[in-house]
């Protein structure tokens, strides 16, 4: 996979998310979102994959807890649908915003997965949902402001 080549090409990055369970969260990736062992050393580590994205997942080790990774995909809404039907903890639908239209789905250890297409051109911007739960909207001058609770 690695080998050695003449130039030094760069292969995509792997984020390593920190589980508490490995096989429940490998059952979680390939039940729920689509996804296919790699391998695994069982309760430590292991590697799964969805077309050309790939995951490592370590068991109580490396990573923090709630991490966060985006993921580039075709079309948002029909991938949507697909983890909706299947049970994902979707933490934010598809949502317009100025860099993709996109979504957030949870693991069951907290990590996010942000799943974005390209923007939908003639729709207004969504919330953006942080990681403390707060939501915010675009301002006029271009920022982002906190949007207020009840």
């Amino acid at each position: 996979m690695f080998g050695r080549k003449s130039k030094n090409l760069f292969h995509p990055a792997s984020p390593i998310l920190r589980v508490l369970n490995l096989q429940a969260s490998i059952d979680h990736y390939v039940k729920v979102l689509g996804f296919t062992v790699d391998w695994q050393d069982p309760g430590i580590i292991g590697s799964v994959t969805r077309d050309r994205c790939n995951i490592m997942l370590a068991e109580s080790d490396q990573g923090n807890p709630g991490s966060w990774v985006w993921i580039g995909v075709g079309d948002v809404l029909p991938l949507f649908e697909e983890f909706r039907t299947k049970g994902a903890a979707v933490r934010l639908p598809p949502t317009n915003f100025p860099w993709a239209y996109e979504m957030q789905i949870q693991d069951p250890d907290g990590n996010v997965l942000r799943f974005g297409s390209d923007p939908m051109e003639n729709h207004p911007f969504g919330e953006w949902l942080d990681m403390r739960g707060r939501r915010w909207v675009k301002s006029p001058d271009g920022g982002w402001t906190q949007v207020e609770h009840d």
